[in-house]
């Protein structure tokens, strides 16, 4: 918009130099003349004759009138209304006409301009008038930065052929007010009857509720099957009981807290936490299934969740059709400028791993966060300037216009399902209470809360429109609102006559029907063990490449010596041992999808589930060269754990059949998606009654590669342990590894299993195990010493994981008959029997170690002293001393104190 200096030089010769530029490099040039070029009769035979002075003088004002419609286009939205209680910031240079080169006198005079909105031949005064109405309304459009003339077309066809006002039939306004009366009646009935109790009211904002309502209802006449919605607490209980279809009594209950379920181990959550399911039917008779997906107070942690569902049904559910399946995820203005986590999951949008066909994101701009002002909370001018990462629209919508939020609905739906991208919908509106509704937000917000006190709410605003526009009579209002209301009335009285009462759904439905709970006691041995000919068949399989193509000669040998152990030695180190566990799992009908960082090669490059075609850059995957079987999914991710890792267990989530394995390239760098640990991975069960299998690959062991690769932090894990939660497991061979990754899906019920995987055992020449062990037996959460002699044995060292092999290479080095180790290769559920078992076996020993690595406030220990405080067992401990960091840098500090505790075991 800014003033062109050509606008003072239009003469023949520089328009003419133009054209020139244009034949050249059609992008070198401004808009405007790139549009007069293209075809505004500058003529079919530019060299028949040069263009005389006067024409140029007309040329130039056709091309400022372009220039302005292209300036209404790209900014157009910075002057928008959409600001239903605050004046907008100004922003220079402004729309005037002086900004393009043209001034008052130009407004009667006709431009050839006119075919670029659809008006063909019109005068300034009109094309302005008809770029005013579409841009700078109540709705504000950005889609120019996207880069695809298709997707600018379609903008501007559906935008400017209806001047950004749609127009809706009498029904569906009624229909529009209907949903609108619903969420305002619900929050201020809510208010009245549950004073003082925390909700995160949706007052404000609550046309989001007719809104969503218009998006499914429309989105379910195109095909699409299913909603996955994820949203922070904000409006959630509006959204549960108004689009969910959540019963209003079993919300009552909840707020009288008369809602309890007497199980073992649920420890239940806030009401505006929680997650719902339902079939629905729509006004239009289309069947649709709606998921809310349950959501901690770390605003925008579900969005990775939301995702990884959405993709785990698309995948299995809808067999890859991301039209049938659409993601919506609700932010909030501060969450979603503030929070990195934003970030993570939009760069995931178009990877083949993670992609789901485009999120619809609605932004519930409040303007203000807990008490940060909006000018505090960011430095972008948009809270959702982060969508041109992806290069997504965004709508900017004043939240008090219910019709021009449905028109961008039904816009939002459209473009998702026709170029299967994300898009943004800044949803402009206001919080009447403070940060809860017992919070004073005048303490923060004076001058923005005097403005909210006066302003009516978006129902009576839209019904005082359709009734001065003769659509409905006041009577009619006033009969929805009260017969809604006498409805709740009915609904709350019956929840206050019920008792406590007990919760009878069903712990796991669809998806997860015929699963249960892992209860304590029923933690038992599953056979794990495979056919001696499915070991061979998928052995070969994964050790040869095809033949006519050319792979990296270490890669040949590497297959070479992998093939070896399959027809010769019979005995298979990590690698094999995990492709095994998967490609027999494959062989039962069970999909594995594994993905993380550098997984493909693997961090340590052991795992080369993937083998690169030198010529033409194709990866060959050997898994899914097995013959009958189901499909095998690994993908390198983006540098993300926190968003990774919440989209894994989404996908877990979605499909309890499927093995899902998330892998860290460090287990340190599980610090960034502890979050998702927190609150899913450890307590979704206990919280939200959620089940989930996900497999988690933390590399961990002390090998002097300093504080940031050395621990997963088992401390952590097991302070979380609890009833049975999670299975945290430290094998020390390839075989255990393989039986307890199979053992995953041969259960009737899912927990997390936390693998603290190793590193330098990858290679570790005795960190191998033999064709039997694989064709025999289970997974061994103990296992004995076998070389050691009952009798002689005065001291057992207890010790998981690498430290194994120091101890038994000190063991055998110095024929120490009189110490035996034991390894507990299950660190949770603990095998306390087990342990007892092994005292009683050693009678005559007078020491029981427990010997690990960790520094002694670290690991394993701190959960082990707290449970054998009062056990017969009574363990000592050998380990680093106390730390803050979990290892030191430098190597010759690391090996002086991995040899003191190697000493220390036998001294």
């Amino acid at each position: 918009m800014e003033r062109l200096t050509y606008l003072n030089n239009g003469n023949a010769a520089y328009i003419n130099s133009l054209y020139e530029a244009y034949q050249h490099d059609p992008g070198s040039i401004e808009f405007g003349w790139q549009k007069f070029f293209e075809g505004f009769d500058f003529g079919a035979d530019q060299d028949s004759e040069p263009v005389s002075n006067g024409t140029a003088a007309m040329l130039a004002k056709e091309i400022n009138v372009l220039n302005m419609i292209d300036g209404y286009r790209r900014r157009g939205h910075l002057f928008a209304k959409t600001n239903p209680v605050r004046e907008r910031r100004s922003f220079s240079p402004g729309k005037e006409l002086a900004s393009f080169g043209l001034n008052d006198a130009d407004l009667d005079t006709v431009f050839k301009a006119g075919e670029e909105v659809g008006l063909g031949p019109a005068t300034l005064r009109d094309i302005r008038q008809l770029l005013e109405e579409t841009y700078c309304g109540p709705i504000g459009v950005e889609y120019k930065y996207t880069g695809n003339a298709g997707k600018h077309k379609w903008f501007q066809d559906n935008l400017e052929t209806v001047r950004g006002r749609p127009v809706f039939s009498t029904e569906e306004k009624k229909r529009m007010l209907q949903k609108l009366t619903q969420a305002v009646v619900f929050e201020s009935f809510l208010q009245t009857k549950f004073l003082g109790q925390k909700r995160f009211s949706l007052e404000g904002g609550e046309i989001l509720i007719p809104a969503l309502d218009l998006l499914i209802e429309k989105g379910a006449g195109m095909g699409v099957k299913e909603f996955v919605i994820g949203m922070g607490h904000r409006g959630r209980l509006n959204v549960l009981a108004n689009i969910m279809g959540k019963p209003y009594k079993e919300i009552f209950e909840e707020f009288q807290g008369k809602t309890v379920k007497h199980d073992d181990g649920f420890s239940g959550d806030v009401k505006y936490h929680l997650g719902y399911s339902n079939d629905v039917t729509t006004a239009g008779g289309k069947p649709v299934h709606l998921s809310v997906c349950a959501n901690p107070s770390h605003l925008e942690a579900v969005n990775g969740v939301v995702e990884g569902i959405t993709r785990s049904k698309a995948d299995f559910k809808y067999s890859g059709d991301y039209a049938k399946i659409v993601p919506i995820l609700l932010h909030g203005d501060s969450s979603i400028a503030g929070q990195g986590i934003v970030y993570e999951v939009l760069q995931m949008e178009k990877l083949d791993g993670y992609r789901t066909g485009g999120t619809i994101h609605i932004v519930i701009n409040n303007q203000v966060g807990f008490t940060t002002d909006y000018k505090d909370a960011r430095s972008s001018t948009y809270c959702t300037d982060l969508a041109k990462i992806v290069s997504a629209p965004v709508f900017h919508v004043n939240g008090d216009d219910a019709e021009a939020l449905g028109y961008v609905m039904g816009l939002a739906i459209d473009y998702r399902q026709a170029f299967q991208g994300d898009v943004f919908i800044d949803l402009l509106c206001y919080r009447k209470y403070g940060h809860n509704e017992s919070d004073e937000p005048r303490f923060t917000q004076p001058l923005l809360y005097k403005s909210i006190d006066s302003h009516p709410n978006p129902k009576e605003i839209y019904a005082q429109k359709l009734v001065a526009s003769n659509t409905i009579q006041k009577e009619y209002v006033l009969e929805m609102e009260t017969s809604f209301r006498n409805e709740l009335q009915t609904f709350l009285d019956e929840a206050k006559t019920l008792e406590n009462i007990e919760v009878t759904r069903p712990l796991y439905q669809s998806a997860w029907q015929g699963l249960r709970k892992a209860n304590g006691t029923e933690l038992e041995i599953i056979d794990t063990a495979v056919p001696e000919e499915m070991i061979e068949e998928i052995g070969n399989g994964i050790t040869t490449l095809p033949a006519g193509k050319t792979f990296l000669k270490k890669i040949e040998k590497l297959f070479e010596g992998r093939r070896k152990m399959v027809q010769e030695t019979k005995v298979f180190d990590w690698a094999m041992g995990e492709l095994l566990a998967y490609g027999s799992l494959l062989k039962e009908g069970y999909p594995v999808r594994v993905s993380g960082e550098d997984v493909k090669r693997g961090t340590f490059s052991h795992r080369h589930a993937t083998a690169a075609i030198i010529d033409t850059g194709e990866e060959y995957v050997p898994l899914n060269n097995i013959g009958a079987q189901a499909t095998f999914s690994i993908y390198n991710s983006l540098l993300s754990e926190y968003g990774v890792l919440g989209f894994e267990y989404g996908y877990a989530s979605a499909n309890p059949n499927a093995l899902v394995v998330w892998e860290a390239q460090y287990g340190d760098f599980l610090n960034t998606g502890q979050v998702i640990v927190d609150q899913y991975v450890a307590s979704a069960e206990a919280k939200w009654q959620l089940g989930n299998g996900l497999v988690m690959l933390l590399p961990h062991g002390y090998e002097g590669a300093g504080p940031e690769h050395t621990s997963a932090r088992i401390e952590r894990f097991l302070a979380q342990c609890a009833n049975n939660n999670m299975q945290l497991v430290n094998c020390t061979t390839p075989a255990n590894f393989f039986h307890v990754v199979r053992r995953q899906l041969h259960r009737d019920f899912r927990i997390p299993l936390i693998v603290f995987a190793p590193k330098s055992l990858l290679r570790h020449p005795l960190c191998v195990s033999p064709l039997n062990e694989f064709t025999q037996g289970h997974f061994r959460d103990l296992i004995d010493d076998v070389s050691a002699n009952s009798p002689e044995v005065k001291r057992v060292l207890f010790c998981s994981g690498k430290i194994y092999y120091d101890l038994y290479q000190r063991q055998q080095e110095n024929k120490r008959t009189d110490v035996a180790i034991v390894r507990i290769e299950q660190l949770y559920p603990t095998p306390f029997d087990e342990m007892q078992q092994i005292k009683a076996k050693y009678a005559s020993a007078t020491e029981f170690i427990w010997v690990q690595e960790e520094p002694e406030n670290m690991g394993a220990w701190p959960y082990l002293c707290r449970k054998f405080c009062n056990n017969k067992i009574n363990l000592q401990i050998i380990a680093r001393p106390e730390a803050s960091s979990p290892a030191t840098g430098f190597s010759r500090q690391h090996a002086a104190e991995q040899m003191e505790i190697v000493n220390r075991a036998f001294e």
